[in-house]
């Protein structure tokens, strides 16, 4: 298995315990994030426009009011934004309750962080009801102690209250705790609320300023589980 930067003892030198950690969910844990870039696009078209993958693959992980706003400046003011989210939404449930895609390693890491004694919380920019849903759907919402979601916070990711209010939830200081995510937006967040942050790329690739805020890059959760089992042993 190869691994972006290696998990060794010197590469996951860390400036404190582990006492926590902190998961994202669309793109870390669950394979939802094409789901959602290929439905966007899918359901633009009937419309008339067209929305190359790059431009969505920008706003990931970000807020809602920065995402309508990418898209009000890439679409313009014409678009019928509201006919769209209904189309977009109904399709994407459906898709959904086909089957909510995990990915590859969830069960087993968190099988190894539940054997270390490590709480653990889902920190995510989805709505609560859409966050419980696919928890549920995939059998997995009993493993996690706190989940905070946009709903909870004033400030959704890449300010960093929705990982500040999981570390409060858990009763951690924010800084004892590791957190995990996939998309720019969300270690960018990670990082400001003084996280040890890992990133496992999703769709968009670790790059310099990924590379420097975080403690680590990983290709997998597979990785990423062995990189733990180094660092508690």
């Amino acid at each position: 298995m190869s691994v972006e930067n290696p998990p060794s003892l010197a590469f996951w030198q860390l400036p404190h315990p582990i006492r926590a950690v902190v998961l994202d969910m669309d793109g870390t844990l669950l394979d939802t994030e094409r789901v959602y870039v290929e439905t966007f696009i899918e359901t633009v078209a009937p419309f008339g426009y067209t929305l190359p993958e790059q431009f969505l693959h920008a706003l990931i992980g970000g807020s809602r009011e920065q995402f309508q706003a990418g898209l009000r400046a890439h679409l313009g003011e014409s678009f019928p934004y509201d006919d769209h989210r209904k189309a977009y939404m109904a399709l994407r449930d459906e898709r959904l309750l086909a089957g909510v895609p995990m990915k590859p390693g969830v069960i087993e890491l968190l099988d190894a962080v539940h054997a270390h004694g490590l709480p653990v919380a889902i920190a995510t920019a989805a709505t609560r009801a859409h966050a419980e849903a696919n928890l549920v759907r995939t059998g997995l919402r009993g493993r996690f102690e706190v989940v905070v979601t946009r709903d909870d916070v004033e400030r959704s990711k890449p300010n960093p209250d929705i990982f500040l209010s999981a570390a409060s939830g858990l009763g951690v200081a924010p800084d004892t705790c590791l957190a995990v995510e996939d998309s720019y937006n969300g270690v960018r967040a990670a990082h400001a609320a003084g996280m040890m942050t890992v990133m496992v790329p999703d769709i968009v690739p670790a790059d310099d300023e990924m590379r420097r805020l975080c403690v680590g890059v990983v290709d997998d959760l597979h990785a990423l589980r062995e990189a733990l089992a180094g660092i508690m042993r």
